[in-house]
């Protein structure tokens, strides 16, 4: 075994010296984080002020705004320092509340989705039930659970994570991240890769697998009935289809970019990848439930008209 340490800082190397265009990347993004803080305390200001929008559909979406505020605030408050740094260390403990709080947001993103798209499917499958099954309660409980498992999972593997001895600091990232250290541990880590692996499949994969599910029961259910009906089912379903989509090909450019040689990698191209996941659903969620659903784009219309 290799003389391991517990190193108190790690070193984040993805950042590059782009000069004084540090400035103009800096007002960048801070533009997107301010951006992403006002669409979606936005988004939740209309839903929770308009009792018409206090149906499970829209909580969800507020609690998937809510989400997007939690994971953008912690990255981009230590992200938007760095770019101003000539150093990149972050403390051990800090290191890894950045990793807690970025891989919960991530989880909770997929288990939202999910409990989300079980709400179409009751919606859309079982239209006469769906004022008994979807009940506040219910709607409580599944969010509870949903972001609960995740949280649980993931102090599980912080802990895991501490108890490693590691024999290096450096991290080919902008952020820190739990792989990234596992690569650095001194020892053998087969039982660690294989609990990681289990709770990853049962954290994110059986979460992705219901959401496939539930819309091949929706597709199936409206195939045989008449335009009209498909059309308004498609109008409350397509904002979520374009939500899980864009969480499913940006979490995924993330995680095979970690299992990459990024030394083979354009640097841009890298950074650009690891950062899909945590700038583009927070982004874009505000925007395409704010236009595609009829209920949230009249109230923002109401209230961009109305005099100050």
């Amino acid at each position: 075994m290799e003389n391991s340490t517990l190193p108190f800082y790690f070193n984040l190397t993805m950042f590059m010296n782009i000069g004084h265009y540090c400035y103009l990347a800096f007002v960048f993004c801070l533009m997107i984080y301010g951006f992403i803080v006002f669409a979606n305390v936005a988004m939740i200001y209309i839903i929770v002020h308009e009792r018409t929008l206090h149906e499970p559909m829209y909580i969800f979406i507020a609690f998937l705004s809510v989400n997007s505020l939690y994971g953008s605030t912690g990255f981009f408050p230590r992200f938007l320092m760095d770019l101003l740094s000539d150093t990149h260390l972050i403390s051990r403990p800090a290191c890894l509340t950045q990793i807690y709080v970025i891989y919960t947001y991530a989880f909770h993103e997929l288990t939202i989705l999910s409990i989300m798209a079980y709400d179409r499917y009751v919606a859309v499958c079982h239209p006469l039930h769906y004022h008994r099954k979807m009940t506040y309660k219910t709607v409580y409980i599944l969010t509870f659970f949903a972001l609960v498992c995740p949280a649980c999972y993931l102090t599980v593997s912080i802990n895991m994570l501490v108890r490693l001895p590691l024999c290096g600091n450096i991290i080919q990232k902008v952020y820190c991240a739990s792989w990234n250290i596992i690569k650095l541990s001194c020892v053998t880590t087969v039982v660690n890769s294989i609990v990681a692996m289990l709770g990853a499949i049962a954290i994110a994969f059986v979460p992705f697998a219901f959401i496939l599910y539930t819309y091949l029961r929706i597709v199936i259910a409206c195939w045989k009935k008449s335009s009209e009906v498909r059309g308004k089912v498609l109008q409350s379903c397509l904002p979520h289809v374009i939500s899980f989509v864009i969480y499913s090909i940006t979490s995924f450019s993330d995680t095979a970019l970690s299992r990459q040689n990024l030394d083979k990698i354009n640097p841009f191209v890298a950074v650009f990848l690891s950062l899909e996941f945590i700038v583009i659903p927070p982004v874009l969620n505000p925007l395409v439930y704010g236009l595609k659903l009829p209920e949230i784009r009249r109230h923002i219309v109401k209230i961009s008209a109305s005099p100050l």
